[in-house]
Order: structure tokens, then sequence, then C-alpha cells
């Protein structure tokens, strides 16, 4: 009896991997039904609708008490945004120096800096950080102020690091983190606080979960339709592994770093940390992008290490959050002062 329950305790742990492995599977199979411009039409049903749901329910499940407490921690958001815009840029200098040993793609290097340079997601590092049971309320603010302090750091960071920067349509991201972001968390804490909406009797975590499933899926069927960049298939294996490794290599540095400042960070706190420090946006990420490289034949090989940078990134998370579950509720949920 005990074997033929280990499978669905598995699935029931690792369901959120299992999920992101089938959209990997299914997006390779017909990539062209979640693409952009596809039938599903998913640069309207992820943006206006899966994201907008995530930020709903994360409106209906927030304490309101606790957004205000959690606002207040200003050393969490330092912390997490000077880990950001600071030490990841610093910390890819010193990287590819160590890849140009092996012979890696020049404008793969490029584009190495250049998504370090990027802020933080609005989707996925919330989401995940729900998974694990961290600080979502952290992981929601932390995104939205990455977001705007990026229209302001990543052009700086990609004059110091390439010599070339452009402006970032500041209009445009106001208005896509407004609809998409800010107002159904209002709508969100509205419902909850003057109508009976029962959120105990809804699914909300399988409802989010399945909403950052569907914004995966069509990240890959994107992932899968790009265009041939010009680059041997040794170079685009030597970018998938330097990605990779450069991820692990930071979610490891910011982990052990946030874990030893515990009399400041609680263990739901250090879970925010990991994900929304290391987490590159690909929505602001590759308009960047094409405004700067508008023209240039080499634009397709800079942009594959933030192609690979995101599902990455996705696929990590999935695994890593039964694992950091298990240590929260085993470093108990007490909370430092603020």
């Amino acid at each position: 009896m005990k074997y033929r329950t280990t499978p669905y305790r598995f699935l029931q742990k690792n369901w959120l991997l299992v999920g992101i492995l089938c959209c990997i599977f299914t997006a390779a199979i017909y990539p062209k039904l979640g693409s952009k411009q596809g039938p599903l039409r998913t640069e309207y049903t992820v943006k206006y609708g899966a994201v907008f749901i995530i930020f709903l329910i994360s409106g209906l499940s927030l304490k309101t008490d606790t957004i205000f407490k959690t606002i207040q921690q200003y050393k969490l958001h330092s912390f997490i945004q000077c880990f950001t815009f600071l030490f990841v840029p610093l910390f890819a200098i010193i990287f590819i120096k160590f890849l140009s040993i092996f012979g890696v793609h020049p404008w793969v290097l490029k584009g190495i800096i250049t998504v370090a340079s990027m802020p933080p997601p609005v989707s996925s590092a919330v989401i995940l950080t729900r998974a694990a049971q961290g600080n979502e309320t952290a992981a929601i603010f932390n995104s939205i102020l990455g977001s705007f302090l990026g229209i302001v750091i990543t052009p700086i960071l990609l004059l110091f690091q390439l010599g070339s920067t452009t402006v970032v349509p500041l209009l445009d991201t106001i208005f896509q983190l407004t609809t998409s972001v800010l107002l159904p968390l209002i709508i969100g804490q509205y419902l909850k606080t003057y109508t009976d909406v029962n959120i105990h009797k809804l699914p909300l975590s399988t409802i989010s979960q399945s909403a950052l499933l569907f914004v995966i899926y069509t990240t890959f069927c994107d992932t899968f339709l790009v265009p041939e960049t010009g680059l041997s298939a040794l170079d685009v294996l030597f970018t998938v592994f330097s990605v990779l490794l450069m991820q692990l290599t930071l979610m490891l540095i910011s982990f052990n770093i946030s874990s030893r400042f515990r009399r400041y960070f609680s263990p739901q706190d250090i879970i925010a940390i990991v994900f929304c420090s290391t987490h590159k946006s690909l929505t602001l990420g590759i308009p960047i992008l094409r405004i700067m490289f508008h023209g240039y034949s080499h634009l397709s090989q800079i942009s594959l290490p933030l192609l690979v940078y995101h599902p990455t990134q996705i696929i990590l998370g999935g695994l890593v959050v039964p694992q950091l579950k298990d240590w929260t509720h085993m470093q108990g949920s007490k909370r430092p002062p603020i």
C-alpha cells in the first residue's frame, strides 16, 4: 500500500514542476498555438488574463495589515534591489571573463551582460514565492519596485557596461504595471474587505499556479519559435550551460548571504529574496534589446541568453520550491523585528 501511495505523494508535492515539464512538452509539439499572434492571442490573454488573475488572487489572499508592515521592511527591500541592480551586474562582469576563457561567442557574452542589467519580472517570482510559502507581499512589492527602478537603472547599466543605452518605454511600462498588477491587487483587496467572498472555500493557490503554468506554456511556445540565431550548436549549448550555471550560482549566493542575516530576515523573507533578486524580466528585456540593437545582424545572438534565462529561471524555481517549502517548515515562521 505504501508503494502505491508514493507516486501520488510525489505528484502532490511536485505538481508544479510536473506541470512545467508538461508545458514544455506541449509547447514543443505545436508552438504556434501559444505564440504571440497565435490562436490563443497570448499578447492579450497573458498580460490581461493570466497575470491579472495571479494578482487578483494575491489581492484576495493578502491581509491589509500585512501589506503595510511589509512596506516598512526597508532592509529587505534594500537587500533585494541592491542584489538585483548592483551585485548581479558586477557578478556578470566577472562571470563573462571566466566564460571567455572557454571561447564562448562574444555576442553571447554581451547578451549575458544585458540579462544581468534587467529588472525583475512581475509574475514568476511572485508565484514561486507563494508556492514555496515565502513572503508573497514582499515579492509583489519588490517586483513592482524593481520594474519602476529598471526604467532608470537598466539604461544606465547598459551605458556603462556596453557603451550603448536606450530609453525604456516609460508610459507603456507604467500602463502594463497598473493594469496587470496594481489594478487586480486593488480589486482583490476591495472584494475581500467589502464583500462576502469566502476565500477559504476557493482553491486560490491552485488557480494562481494554473495561471502561471499558462504563462510558462506561452513562454516556451515563443522560445521554440525563435528564428535561427546564426550560432553553432556548440554556441547554443554553451549559452544554455552558462545561463544555468549563472542562475544556480546567484540563487545559492543570495540564499547563503541572506541566511546570515536571520536577525533581519525571516525564512519567508529569504525565499522572496532568492526568487526576486535573481529573476529577470523578459517582458521588459526584449523591447529594450530590440530598441538598442535595431538593425544589428547580431540581435538574435545577443537576445539568446535572455530567451534562455527566462524559462530556465522558471524550471529551476519549480525544482527548488518543494525544498524551500520544507526548509521553511523546519525553520519555523518567527519574524524578526522590522
